[in-house]
């Protein structure tokens, strides 16, 4: 097991989280392009930290920030998202925290959307018990999973 901790994003992981989604090679691997400050800043007070139904979790290990995980609604399914700090791929910090946030959301079913590139993170929740219902084909790069177990 991975030592690290899930606790409630604050406004003082916003500069960090920010670093984290313009790494080229991370929004590249993520399949979207990066925002910039101010829309960064914006899309987390207004949709993330304003919204009482998002569940966010900062990612922490070995006293560090190294990144985010989150429960929200897209178009009328309870999705999860999560962003790891590339210095951190390769550890199972993912499929770790994926691991312990889903054993905090009670709720079922979950879906999760991943670029088809990403195997490194279609692999993680596969192995958090995420198994593929559905592509979506707008650029080819979207699998959509459903997670019952926890």
């Amino acid at each position: 097991m991975i030592d690290i901790a899930l606790r409630e994003v604050v406004e003082d992981d916003l500069p960090t989280l920010f670093a984290h989604q313009i790494d080229p090679a991370a929004h590249r691997m993520a399949g979207f392009k990066p925002r910039d400050h101010d829309a960064f800043m914006e899309h987390w007070h207004v949709k993330i930290l304003g919204d009482p139904t998002v569940e966010k979790r900062a990612i922490v290990y070995a006293g560090e920030v190294v990144g985010h995980i989150g429960c929200f609604d897209r178009d009328g399914k309870r999705e999860i998202g999560y962003w790891i700090a590339r210095e951190h791929w390769g550890k199972g910090i993912a499929t770790e925290a994926v691991s312990r946030f889903l054993a905090q959301v009670a709720e079922r079913p979950l879906y999760a959307g991943v670029a088809k590139h990403n195997l490194a993170s279609l692999r993680v929740l596969e192995k958090c018990g995420f198994t593929i219902v559905e592509e979506e084909e707008p650029d080819g790069v979207l699998l959509v999973l459903e997670g019952r177990a926890g």
